[in-house]
């Protein structure tokens, strides 16, 4: 049975690549501009914590900074370390937030890897296909 790929005149074979590969490179668009979209969600919900530090920074401060006035003004302890207890839980918790909304920040992140990786494999797919033919 002949290879009906083998059989087609050259002009076809290269009309069929050109269409092929329009047909390629428009899903590769379609796919980037997804994973964009996606990594700027991912970003904003990154800006969004380290909004949130920000917010949670402040109020540490004036939560140490209540604390540090009551210890001066009274000697009592139990309410100044109630104070100091919770500013540092709020201490951590801007920290936390602050070191993932800055990870998801980093470029890399943001970069479309899976379109990237799917152009080299239908580029080295192409190359094999013409080197076949």
């Amino acid at each position: 049975m002949p290879d009906p790929v083998r059989s087609q005149n050259p002009a076809s074979l290269a009309s069929d690549a050109l269409r092929l590969s329009g047909e390629l490179v428009r899903k590769e668009i379609t796919l980037a501009k997804a994973e964009m979209r996606q990594n700027l969600t991912r970003a904003g919900a990154g800006l969004g914590m380290v909004a949130a530090a920000a917010v949670l920074g402040i109020v540490t401060l004036n939560v140490l900074t209540a604390a540090l006035v009551a210890a001066l003004a009274e000697t009592d302890l139990g309410p100044i370390w109630s104070a100091v207890i919770v500013g540092v839980i709020l201490a951590i918790l801007a920290y936390v937030l602050l070191r993932k909304g800055m990870a998801d920040l980093k470029p890399e992140n943001l970069m479309p890897t899976r379109t990237a990786e799917n152009v080299q494999r239908d580029a080295s797919a192409v190359k094999e296909a013409y080197h076949d033919a």
